[in-house]
């Protein structure tokens, strides 16, 4: 049995050094282009504890290929292999290959990584309830699910904590391996459950005394970080989000991606704050006061319907059929409809028609509204129902549905 030849992870001891020479070790081609290779060595971090794996390229004499995702072996965690997929072509086993990690990519990933244990350490020093259940980076607007349900108050303060922490203290990142036994010696945001030698990141303040270091946040990670905790800035909060379980979720963004996204939203305030001819910073008072005429419009224009219902109320002819009056209204609007019904004259039958069959009933006691209305609906094709004094429904005869109603109340 041949043994596997684990990876020599070069992004720890190197993480800024992003080109790198190895040799390929083992080669799986699979299907629909599924291939992947190992490398003696390797500067593309695998993916794992919330953070996106490396991306880049590999070149050899005669071929060259796009990695497009990195993670260590699952089949056999113990081995210290880590693979590779390709798309493009495939090396042979013991070519000597050229690793080119993006820049890009890992500068962001390790921006969203400090981001997240930089922002848990804000809402931590806000309040220790705010224990970290979860965490998502794989996109842009990253996640931390929180317990002790944080508020939205809570997480502008937390932002602003940050903010200030940032701009005014150089926290400096500093990693660390050390055994288990040792970690009482660091005060953890959490705890851990790796066992035998754990490997920490520290963001902390050189102060000068004798002491040492003033710890900012310290955390279990196998992650990458940026090594100045400010390189991560800004760490904006989007929004909150209520979750299962009693978890808060805190969808925020860090780094370049969310001062882009800063810089986009501002011009946007910025393009609409000039069509009311005014500043972002007046933006909001400005759209209140729209808001507030619309709602004036609005109700004069409620005002002005509920008028002109009452005149063609008043106008609507009446019948004279056996013991009851009958007074029939043809709406063009059925949103005015319920609005009819409440306005019933006392002591007659109103019928209300609206475009699309749309009907409604309204009956003076002793008359039940509803059952009378499901009786000519019946006769006419049509469906509904209601309560004593109101009803409605929708029928495809209108016109039937009123000789219906005739006939039944001249009949009662």
């Amino acid at each position: 049995m041949i043994l596997p030849i684990p990876t020599q992870p070069l992004y720890y001891a190197a993480p800024a050094e992003l080109t790198f020479t190895a040799l390929v070790t083992q080669v799986e081609v699979g299907p629909s282009g599924s291939n992947r290779v190992a490398l003696s060595a390797s500067a593309f971090y695998p993916e794992g504890g919330g953070q996106n794996a490396d991306v880049g390229d590999l070149t050899w004499a005669g071929g060259e290929a796009q990695v497009t995702d990195t993670q260590k072996d699952k089949a056999d965690k113990a081995s210290g292999v880590i693979w590779h997929t390709l798309s493009g072509d495939v090396p042979e086993v013991g070519a000597a290959v050229r690793g080119v990690v993006d820049a890009r990519t890992r500068w962001h990933n390790m921006q969203r990584h400090s981001g997240e244990h930089l922002l848990a350490q804000a809402f931590f020093r806000l309040d220790s309830r705010f224990a970290v259940a979860a965490v998502g980076m794989r996109n842009a607007e990253c996640t931390i699910d929180l317990a002790g349900q944080p508020t939205d108050a809570d997480a502008q303060a937390a932002e602003t904590l940050l903010r200030e922490t940032l701009g005014r203290t150089p926290l400096k990142l500093r990693t660390v391996e050390v055994p288990e036994t040792e970690l009482a010696r660091y005060p953890l945001r959490r705890s851990t459950k790796v066992t035998g030698t754990v490997r920490l990141v520290i963001f902390e303040a050189e102060t000068g005394a004798a002491d040492g270091p003033l710890f900012f946040d310290v955390s279990a990670c196998g992650g990458l970080h940026v090594p100045w905790a400010a390189m991560a800035g800004p760490v904006t909060v989007l929004r909150t989000e209520r979750i299962k379980g009693g978890l808060t979720r805190v969808v925020f963004m860090a780094g370049e991606a969310a001062a882009e996204r800063l810089a986009d939203t501002y011009q946007a305030a910025r393009a609409l704050a000039a069509t009311f001819s005014a500043g972002p910073s007046d933006l909001t008072a400005r759209v209140e006061a729209l808001r507030s005429s619309q709602r004036d419009g609005e109700a004069q224009r409620s005002a002005l319907r509920s008028a002109l219902l009452r005149h063609d109320l008043a106008a609507a002819p009446v019948e004279e059929l056996g013991a009851w009056r009958l007074r029939v209204l043809s709406l063009t609007d059925p949103a005015s409809l319920p609005i009819a019904l409440s306005a019933v004259p006392a002591g007659e039958v109103l019928l209300v028609t609206a475009p699309g069959g749309k009907v409604g009933l309204g009956t003076p006691p002793g008359l039940h509204a509803g059952e009378v209305l499901r009786q000519a609906l019946a006769v006419s094709g049509g469906q509904g129902g209601g309560k004593p004094d109101v009803a409605q429904g929708q029928t495809p005869d209108p016109d039937g549905l009123l000789r219906a109603l005739r006939a039944a109340l001249t009949a009662s």
